[in-house]
């Protein structure tokens, strides 16, 4: 999937009729052809014709009889084509997992035992689930018991629509029961943050010196959501992207001074800083002395560089 720079965000009211629950094909709306992530959760039934999924950075094929599980807030895209049918599942957390009262941000934390419904969604970048022939045709009598339901809501319709949900995802549980138990017990949900740590630490160190370094910009080379990218920082480091940046920068200048002799304009244009008064002052804020005062104390004291 490409790295837009801007990808959109939909909301139930954006994509469906109902802000809790929705059912339809292609034919009650076209897919969506740009990357984009949503707020709700999403299921993706391939009724025929051949594709792939993009999910973040991975690829994984989307062939007919499959299904696809995606979370809320991620970057995915599925080009069906010409002829392709499918049917679209949104629904809210509230609807599906009304116990938990976690951030949807948090959900890959949740552990499958918590929420065994959940384990399709954690796992969808390292599984295809794809169906075979007697599961494939339960789950085309749960679609249609569906449609069915959720165009003439009445009371108790909303419980029925849930059972058969649970069920749908029920079969692809029980189909993939041994790879779901496995990627949970290897914590593999978790690791994919610790990669997506990794891209964020190689953008970075490229992108340092560039004062238009964003957090927009380095969501979307990590393949996140700016919003996610924010909370995840948040909870794994307790710092802010620019506050991260920053402490990236002041690094980066601390070695520049102590390696070689270049001037504090010059230390401060390599540093991502645009204004060399600016510079020195937030050097002076992290460091209690300016930057050339910096550096003839640490030289004269025989300091290391780092």
């Amino acid at each position: 999937m490409p790295s837009p720079s801007r990808v959109p965000t939909f909301g139930m009211q954006q994509r469906s009729k109902r802000p809790d629950f929705y059912i339809r094909d292609e034919q009650a709306r076209p897919a969506e052809v740009r990357p984009h992530r949503h707020e709700y959760f999403q299921i993706q039934v391939n009724l025929g014709g051949d594709t792939v999924q993009h999910l973040g950075n991975v690829q994984r094929q989307f062939a007919h009889r499959s299904v696809a599980f995606i979370l809320p807030h991620r970057i995915h895209l599925i080009p069906h084509p010409q002829d392709g049918h499918f049917v679209v599942i949104n629904f809210d957390q509230k609807f599906l997992l009304p116990h938990l009262q976690c951030s949807p941000l948090d959900l890959e934390d949740v552990a499958i035992f918590e929420a065994p419904e959940l384990s399709p969604f954690l796992f969808q970048q390292h599984l295809d689930f794809c169906l075979d022939d007697e599961s494939f045709s339960e789950v085309l009598r749960l679609l249609e018991r569906m449609r069915g339901l959720d165009a003439q809501r009445e009371f108790g319709t909303r419980e029925y629509l849930k059972g058969c949900l649970l069920q749908l995802i029920g079969i692809v549980c029980q189909l993939y029961a041994e790879p779901l138990k496995t990627l949970a017990a290897s914590k593999t949900a978790q690791s994919g943050r610790r990669d997506a740590l990794a891209r964020l630490n190689e953008y970075m160190r490229k992108h340092l010196a560039d004062p238009g370094l964003t957090l927009t910009e380095a969501a979307a080379a990590t393949f996140l959501s700016p919003h996610y990218l924010t909370h995840w920082l948040r909870k794994e480091t307790g710092k802010s992207f620019s506050e991260l940046v920053l402490d990236r920068r002041m690094h980066s200048a601390r070695s520049l001074l102590l390696n070689g002799s270049k001037s504090v304009g010059e230390i401060a244009g390599l540093c991502g800083f645009t204004d060399e008064a600016y510079f020195s002052r937030r050097f002076r804020q992290a460091h209690g002395v300016p930057p050339g005062q910096y550096r003839k104390r640490e030289k004269s004291a025989g300091v290391e560089p780092s």
